[in-house]
């Protein structure tokens, strides 16, 4: 195991002869184990809060979730973060993150509770100027959404740890003043129904991340700025832009 400096996120080098160059992949913590959770892929799901929803102009019927995704090495856990280029409109998102434990297409919601592994806080960082470009021009948001460090993320803590998630309050506070807040609840899709339906486009397999939506709130930050993101009975995640 080593630690990249660049999204100073602990990874695990895959070694094998045939290979031209070692590969890293990108893991988070296990609250209380020594294992660490390999990411394989991040999937995102746009507008899953009805205010939210209305905030950003779309309609927050229950319409079918979109998704867009993130590379699994745009994620970190360093605690000081220096402010991406190419934006002077940098959103953070604050979402409950879903770990997959288990390989599953196909799935009913029922079916979908049984390959969640646990879960997490994560912040979805998001260039926003470049994404109005984008969303304007019909072109995609992957600069917008996947740049590096673009997804702070907690330890994992398991499912059987977590009582109650659906009334969970997940917030962010910038500073110290709360700038989002809203209950797992809320959602306009459950987790399940999320899962089920992605699971219907793709084959989701373990190692897999899927964050599921912010509340209202949603906002510019700048550099010097402090956030603190916290899911109640998930944990807690600290950083600052310099």
């Amino acid at each position: 195991m080593n630690f990249s400096r660049f999204n100073r996120v602990n990874t695990m080098s895959v070694q094998d002869k045939r290979l031209a160059f070692p590969l890293s992949v990108p893991t988070l913590p296990i609250e209380g184990h020594t294992e660490l959770f390999p990411i394989r892929r991040i999937w995102c799901v746009g507008q899953n809060y009805a205010a939210h929803s209305r905030e950003m102009g779309s309609n927050p019927d229950r319409d079918p979730p979109f998704f867009f995704s993130k590379p699994a090495d745009a994620v970190t856990q360093a605690e000081t973060l220096v402010f991406p280029p190419q934006t002077d409109n940098l959103h953070p998102e604050v979402e409950l993150v879903v770990a997959i434990g288990a390989k599953g297409a196909n799935l009913t919601p029922a079916d979908a509770e049984h390959i969640i592994y646990g879960y997490a806080v994560g912040l979805d960082m998001t260039r926003r100027d470049i994404q109005a470009i984008a969303k304007k021009t019909g072109r995609p948001w992957s600069l917008a959404k996947g740049f590096d460090e673009s997804c702070p993320i907690s330890s994992i803590r398991q499912k059987r740890d977590v009582p109650n998630i659906a009334n969970s309050e997940i917030t962010l506070k910038v500073n110290g003043e709360i700038r989002q807040s809203g209950k797992i609840s809320d959602m306009i899709w459950s987790i399940q129904e999320i899962i089920s339906y992605l699971s219907k486009s793709v084959t989701l397999s373990a190692g897999d991340l899927i964050m599921t939506g912010t509340p209202a709130g949603v906002s510019r930050i700048v550099s010097g700025d402090k956030l603190e993101a916290c899911c109640e009975n998930i944990g807690t995640l600290t950083l600052s832009y310099q």
